[in-house]
Order: structure tokens, then sequence, then C-alpha cells
């Protein structure tokens, strides 16, 4: 049978992962595609508790719509940035984005 707490493991697990490609890659496209992973966490964490708590209630899935919306201007936002930096220096990778202020 399975748990809250098996729900709540996976949404760590998938924390963990995602912190770690955000704290350790140099590569924009890795770093957002790990900020993906860190929301999905944050989605799975809200659906399963609120399906624990009350499960006619639709309030974890109300909040995860909401996560989905941000992820998704967050990931167009990020594109854009991304892309931007590849016009100007020709890599993508984070510290060409230390050399963008001058």
């Amino acid at each position: 049978m399975v748990t809250l707490g098996h729900f709540l493991l996976l949404a760590g697990i998938l924390l963990a992962i995602g912190l770690y490609g955000v704290l350790t890659r140099r590569n924009l496209i890795a770093v957002l595609m790990s900020v993906e992973i860190l929301l999905n966490a944050a989605a799975l964490a809200f659906v399963s508790v609120a399906a624990y708590r009350d499960p006619h209630l639709f309030a974890g899935q109300i909040f995860a719509l909401f996560i989905i919306v941000v992820a998704a201007a967050e990931l167009s936002i990020g594109f854009a940035i991304l892309l931007n930096v590849y016009r100007t220096h020709g890599v993508v990778d984070s510290d060409a984005i230390s050399e963008m202020r001058g």
C-alpha cells in the first residue's frame, strides 16, 4: 500500500536532485531543468498532502496548477535570457552571465 510517506519521500528525492543540479551545474539549460524538477517536487508534495487530508477538496491540485503555470512562465523567460546569452557570447555557460555586466 502506498502511503503519504512514500509520496513525500519521492518529493524529497526530487528536491535533492533539483538542488544538486542547481548548485553544481554550469550549463544554463541543466540549471533550468533542475529548477523544473524543484517545482515538480513542490507540486507533488502539495497534491499528496491535500489528497491525504481530504480527498474531496482540490486545494492541492489548485496549488499544483499554479505551480505549473509559474513553471511555464519561468521556463519561457529563462529560455529568452539563455538565447540572449548565446547570441552575445556563443556559449551557454553561467560564467558568461557575469561577463554581461559591462
